[in-house]
């Protein structure tokens, strides 16, 4: 699973959401994507990174993704993170 990068999204219904990154859970260490609405400055969310990346079916039958990356943050690609394992 590749796992999203911060960025501006489009949820398939039409909303926009900005990715800060990913966490892992404390007890299961599944990926997990943090985001907030980019609608309204709101608290953060988080969403299981395999559910966030999957596709869905639409009522006409069309396969589509939960979410598009529709804008890189670059600013965040540049800073260096450790990821302990």
């Amino acid at each position: 699973m590749n796992l999203p990068e911060p960025g501006r999204y489009r949820h398939y219904k039409g909303q926009e959401y900005d990715v800060m990154g990913v966490a892992r859970h404390s007890e299961t260490e599944e990926w997990m994507v943090v985001y907030r609405p980019g609608y309204a400055m709101q608290e953060l969310w988080v969403r299981p990174a395999e559910m966030f990346t999957e596709q869905v079916t639409l009522p006409t039958g069309e396969v589509v993704a939960r979410f598009e990356l529709i804008e890189l943050d670059t600013h965040s690609l540049n800073e260096s993170v450790t990821v302990a394992r």
